[in-house]
């Protein structure tokens, strides 16, 4: 799992939201990067 495939996840609806803060949680992405894959600050 990287950012290219969560990124990709998301837009195809597959991912939601929580999913990817999971992702940020467990050190995959960074904050910043779930901000430019979901428009919003966490």
């Amino acid at each position: 799992m990287n950012f290219n495939t969560i990124k990709q996840n998301y837009e195809r609806k597959l991912w939601g939201k929580a999913m990817v803060k999971m992702a940020v949680q467990k050190g995959v992405i960074t904050k910043e990067q779930y901000t430019e894959i979901t428009g919003e600050k966490m």
